[in-house]
């Protein structure tokens, strides 16, 4: 396992991060353990989380998936080893996250009774990164297009988001904060009031980034180069459509867009399932397994920090740290990028 400075930050983090929004849900805590330890026996020692989770996001579940964390902290007192990152949700006309709190906006108010809710739930003194889990105000992402300029009388500014959590790095609570599903203007805006305003710098942006959604490399690739600010890539397997377990309408029992069929974003466009074949076909070709292929093809790339996978078993999470072990040749990559230029974008 390799390990990158994520940032300007001085946490050293496996270039593979255990995602675990599905602990609570389609996870037991005894299953969860069990991923923490295996994780950490293959040398993983960065831990994502957020306080919507576990996904889907419902009332009677949120939160579960920090406090499983917490209790595995406490339960082995071994929180010093792991780099943690947590995030603070933000209002959504889509209906994520209002069941947390009366006022979901990225104020003051907010922001710390969310900090001091998420350390309660995770049994711990300090967050290592302390993200915004994506924009308090109208604009595109989880995959929108067609932007439309909406008033903004209703959102919290930037400036005044940054304060409250520059508040809570002082106190010692954050070391270190991040963005999320967050646009290029977002980025270029955290970046530029941080150094106007003497506040903390934004350290890393976790954005979706796969064989099928490189939409990334389109305008924020340059800036996490030139301003120093890592990807942490999120659905590496496209939802674990990239396995090529979905292939002509297979609906596997128990796999996760079986039972989630509201996640279709990487499986509701024609395009979208030749690119996936081609994709898979081609790492047939070259004797590897098609989902190791894609998350090597995303360790690989210079702007990532880290590659945040997830799994609901064992096996699944093993052949997913493998990824690490691959390296794909040039004519493979070549080859990656004639089947990215058959299908462009072939998903948001």
């Amino acid at each position: 396992m390799r390990y990158r400075l994520l940032g300007s930050s001085q946490l050293n983090v496996s270039e593979i991060c255990l995602g675990t929004m599905t602990w609570g849900e389609q996870n037991t805590q005894a299953q969860a353990f069990e991923q923490i330890n295996f994780a950490q026996s293959k040398g993983i020692n960065f831990l994502d989380t957020a306080e919507l989770y576990p996904v889907p996001p419902k009332q009677e579940t949120q939160g579960v998936t920090e406090t499983i964390i917490g209790n595995y902290f406490k339960q082995h007192k071994n929180r010093d080893e792991f780099v943690l990152a947590s995030k603070v949700a933000a209002p959504s006309a889509g209906g994520r996250g209002e069941h947390i709190r009366p006022d979901m906006s990225l104020n003051w108010t907010s922001i710390h009774q969310a900090l001091e809710d998420s350390l309660e739930r995770l049994q711990t003194d300090y967050i290592d990164l302390y993200q915004v889990h994506w924009p308090d105000r109208a604009t595109n992402f989880f995959g929108k297009l067609n932007y439309e300029h909406v008033d903004g009388a209703d959102e919290t500014p930037i400036v005044e988001t940054l304060e409250a959590l520059g508040e809570l790095v002082n106190s010692g609570k954050v070391r270190y904060i991040g963005i999320s599903n967050e646009t290029p203007w977002g980025a270029m805006r955290y970046l530029h009031l941080a150094e106007k305003h003497n506040l903390p710098r934004i350290v890393s942006i976790q954005n979706p980034y796969n064989l099928l959604n490189r939409s990334f490399e389109s305008s924020l690739a340059e800036i996490s180069h030139r301003e120093n600010l890592p990807l942490l890539a999120y659905s590496p397997l496209a939802f674990g459509v990239l396995s090529g377990k979905y292939l002509d309408g297979q609906f596997p029992e128990n796999a996760r867009l079986s039972v989630y069929k509201r996640f279709n974003r990487y499986l509701k466009t024609e395009k979208a399932q030749q690119a996936t074949k081609a994709y898979v076909e081609l790492a047939q070709e070259f004797a590897l397994n098609p989902a190791q292929m894609a998350l090597a093809f995303v360790n690989g790339r210079s702007f990532v920090g880290s590659n945040i996978i997830g799994a609901t078993s064992l096996d699944q999470l093993g052949q997913n740290i493998e990824s690490a072990q691959i390296s794909l040749s040039a004519e493979l990559m070549g080859r990656i990028e004639e089947l990215e230029t058959r299908y462009t974008y072939p998903c948001p």
